[in-house]
């Protein structure tokens, strides 16, 4: 299956902004890149690019004052298939973790694992461990929060989101992780494109999607408490201890966003053309 996705972001700044963007595809997945989803300045702008403490691809700028809008459009094969489940998938001790895996084990912004804590392992800690844990503490965020976009909140952590019962993707992610790592499970934040592929319609408009990856017998595997549900067509675009570490931007200075579009479809032969639009 060919995939078409990508964004446009258009920003009203009152004055020459640093910018810092993550809005490409991860690299590991550019052995599916089919059309790159290189990133396209308007205005044009210089850019240069570095890798984050976590991999991730970063590209600064100095937008200019005025309207400036940022784009991508690329084309990626995915396998069609829906994210894999491994039920068997067993917990580690804490002593047998590799090193790299410890930093997700440890509170963080956002994700305020010593308010948590008890509450964790009241709920969760007389379950198997494992796979069969983790879904337990997915299919409590997916029964315990109530989604809306006019619940986005920038400051909600963790613990206020299982307060409040409300909020977007990244709140239910927030809130999953930080369980999680109060059971011992190391757990990551990360964000990127997911399609309505195989979803009944209607479909909503687009958007960046958060879910989280946590580490099971030698894997990083994909729980998504948002949507509870295997999906097709996610695509990451990064990852991180929660969503201080992946701004998909972050300006360092007044600006306004003034329109905002995301897609995440199956690619039509229109598409496999330079000359198609979206």
């Amino acid at each position: 299956m060919l995939i078409r996705l990508g964004c446009r972001l258009q920003l009203s700044l009152a004055q020459p902004t640093p910018l810092l963007a993550m809005l490409n595809v991860h690299h590991s997945r550019y052995g599916d890149l089919v059309r790159a989803d290189d990133l396209v300045a308007s205005p044009a702008v210089p850019f240069s690019g570095y890798r984050d403490g976590f991999g991730n691809w970063c590209t600064r700028m100095l937008a200019p004052a005025g309207e400036f809008v940022l784009s991508t459009d690329g084309l990626f094969n995915d396998s069609g298939q829906p994210d894999p489940v491994a039920t068997s998938a067993g917990q580690h001790p804490v002593q047998d973790l590799p090193a790299e895996t410890l930093v997700y084990l440890l509170g963080s912004r956002y994700c305020d694992t010593d308010l948590l804590s008890e509450e964790a392992w009241s709920l969760f800690g007389a379950g198997d461990p494992g796979w069969a844990r983790v879904q337990a503490v997915c299919d409590f965020v997916h029964s315990q929060v109530t989604f809306g976009y006019h619940h986005a909140s920038v400051t909600r952590t963790a613990s206020q989101t299982l307060a409040e019962g409300r909020g977007v993707c990244r709140d239910f992610a927030h809130l999953a992780i930080a369980l999680c790592r109060c059971l011992n499970i190391p757990s990551r934040y990360c964000t990127g494109y997911l399609s309505d592929i195989g979803q009944p319609l209607p479909h909503p408009p687009g958007d960046f999607a958060a879910w989280m990856e946590v580490y099971l017998d030698g894997e990083w595997r994909v729980f998504d408490p948002r949507n509870n549900a295997s999906r097709i067509g996610r695509l990451l675009v990064a990852r991180g201890r929660d969503a201080a570490d992946v701004p998909l931007t972050q300006t360092f200075g007044e600006h306004v966003m003034t329109d905002f579009q995301v897609w995440t479809d199956e690619a039509t032969q229109e598409d496999l053309h330079p000359g198609g639009n979206k």
